[in-house]
């Protein structure tokens, strides 16, 4: 899944104005992107075309932390070049590493239950990213 420079134009006002020196166009780290996220790959994983994966990641999260991830997948679905559609997310215990506090470790402080547990119930946690109405 990569996206053409046809395509990029569409989208290219929600990224940040490359200023100085840069070794690769945004193009290219938005189709790297896209790429670990199509085949689940590490970032280390990723084929050379796509340039070094520590410069990629590195773009990536500094677009995540200011927004700029957010607005750009908002306008990928909105002009139709990439359809994302999450029908299942599984996380699995054995790879994600718990705090020994999370892993029955005394604690210092003691839980505060509610009167009944079934009220408790089991922890859960689900993450999903923001998806945009069908069009």
């Amino acid at each position: 899944m990569e996206i053409t420079p046809e395509q990029f134009a569409r989208i290219e006002h929600c990224l940040p104005t490359q200023r100085g020196n840069v070794s690769m166009s945004n193009l290219q780290v938005v189709n790297a992107m896209l790429y670990v996220a199509e085949h689940g790959c590490k970032w280390r994983g990723l084929p050379k075309r796509f340039g070094n994966w520590h410069t990629i990641y590195t773009r990536m999260r500094r677009w995540e932390k200011a927004g700029v991830l957010d607005k750009m997948f908002q306008e990928l679905q909105r002009e139709q070049v990439v359809r994302i559609r999450i029908e299942a997310v599984s996380l699995d215990s054995t790879s994600i590493k718990v705090h020994p506090d999370g892993a029955g470790a005394l604690k210092k402080t003691a839980r505060n239950p509610s009167e009944s547990p079934e009220a408790d119930g089991t922890p859960r946690f689900i993450w999903l990213p923001r998806m945009l109405e069908r069009p």
